[in-house]
């Protein structure tokens, strides 16, 4: 299946899951405790892979497997299918509007493919490796934005849980980029702030922990002209443990933030 034909099956397998999905959320829900709530994830997340599976692995039967909301790590090579089957699941769990599906096609270490779907606001964010990023078929490009004394930035890292180190490095972050931002957003799911960023709705990115689900969201960032490496200014890549995604003309600045 050539690629353009592999995109449109892989959006009409994440419109029908997101369809699905639609059926389960409401603005009323509200779990009344952690049993229940995480039983309403799980329940969420076979939905959507229930959905999907099928459906791209008869797209591309040669393709690998990984449900990869919380992956890391380097990829065996050839092509695989990355699921993060409801990013902010926890949001569409509470009611709230701000969640998706998204899938990306890794080819031997490279996302080549990412769809990453909004449901509530029906937004088709599409990608392909050299084809540029799209919104429900419209070109994306990041923002044109010069200084971050005008921009919009966010991050979403994951609970530090019982890593104190990580909880002071996102709290120095933070503290940091708040002064020279003009507004700094901290929210899940990532894949949401980086499909903003390739629409020019946000400026910058960035994130410390390693999650190879972030792919599809890098590849919608780079097809619409951002800039995405580590926090080290190298480049990107899918087993790396940190990055930063921004409009070129406030990356070298935000980087110099971030590592002062």
């Amino acid at each position: 299946m050539n690629q353009e034909l592999l995109a449109a099956a892989a959006v009409a397998a994440v419109r029908h899951a997101g369809a699905r999905m639609m059926t389960r959320y409401s603005t009323e829900s509200r779990p009344p405790g952690l049993p229940e709530l995480l039983a309403d994830l799980q329940a969420n997340d076979a939905a959507v892979v229930d959905t999907l599976r099928p459906a791209l692995t008869e797209a591309l039967p040669s393709a690998g497997w990984l449900n990869d909301e919380h992956g890391s790590g380097p990829l065996a090579s050839g092509e695989w299918w990355l699921i993060d089957p409801v990013g902010g699941n926890v949001n569409a769990v509470h009611g709230m509007p701000d969640w998706n599906i998204g899938v990306s096609l890794v080819r031997d270490g490279r996302p080549v493919l990412a769809v990453v779907y909004f449901p509530v606001l029906d937004e088709m964010f599409t990608a392909t490796e050299g084809g540029g990023a799209f919104l429900n078929g419209a070109r994306l490009r990041v923002s044109v934005k010069t200084s971050l004394d005008g921009a919009l930035a966010g991050t979403g890292q994951a609970q530090p849980g019982h890593d104190p180190e990580l909880a002071e490095r996102m709290g120095s972050a933070f503290t940091v980029m708040t002064n020279a931002a003009l507004y700094v957003r901290v929210s899940v799911p990532v894949t949401h702030q980086l499909a903003q960023v390739a629409a020019g709705r946000m400026d910058l990115h960035w994130q410390f922990d390693n999650v190879r689900s972030h792919a599809a969201g890098v590849l919608l960032v780079q097809e619409a002209g951002g800039v995405v490496t580590d926090i080290d200014g190298k480049p990107w890549e899918l087993a790396g443990g940190s990055f930063l995604a921004a409009a070129p003309g406030v990356h070298t600045a935000a980087l110099e933030v971030l590592t002062a």
